[in-house]
């Protein structure tokens, strides 16, 4: 994906009781960066640089309004319009999951990584997200919710691919 880099402001926040993780959000249209204050000037632009990369991605993939509008077409088109969920939001924290639903909390998360990929990759994922709205686990009702979406095969292929590709790297 082609994205002009955003000027943003970094407020860098330093810790003594902080010992290992750096950690970025976006406060205020401000960058803020949370850090231990042992690590070096030099450690912490590289891990800034990162994290703005990260977050620019974020940026221009449409950020959470585009999720809630595919998600919404999704429901409509596979659920007849039948799903209600509290949030949908793209994750910079989802390093092992490409997204996740709490049935309780009605709320879904997405791995900001799969904004690089394809529509209907990602259409996918937010497919099976939804259908955790009807049913938790991962049985056979809702493998059958999660194949009312016609490339849901396609996706699961190609998204194996692309992780086997990534280890292999």
């Amino acid at each position: 994906m082609l994205w002009e880099k955003i000027a943003m402001e970094v407020l860098v926040k330093r810790s003594k009781r902080r010992k290992k993780t750096i950690q970025a959000r976006m406060v205020k249209g401000k960058m803020e960066v949370l850090a231990p204050a042992s690590i070096s000037d030099a450690a912490l632009q590289i891990h800034i640089t990162k994290l703005q990369s990260r977050l620019q991605k974020r940026v221009c993939a449409g950020d959470d309004a585009h999720l809630h509008e595919r998600a919404g077409y999704l429901n409509l088109k596979y659920f007849q319009g039948s799903l209600a969920w509290n949030s949908i939001q793209y994750s910079s924290r989802q390093e092992r999951r490409r997204g996740s639903c709490n049935c309780t909390t009605r709320t879904i998360l997405i791995s900001d990584k799969l904004a690089n990929l394809p529509q209907w990759v990602e259409d996918y994922v937010i497919m099976h997200e939804l259908a955790h709205l009807i049913e938790p686990n991962h049985g056979k009702r809702f493998k059958a919710l999660v194949h009312r979406y016609p490339l849901a095969e396609r996706a699961i292929g190609f998204l194996i691919a692309t992780e086997t590709v990534s280890m292999n790297s």
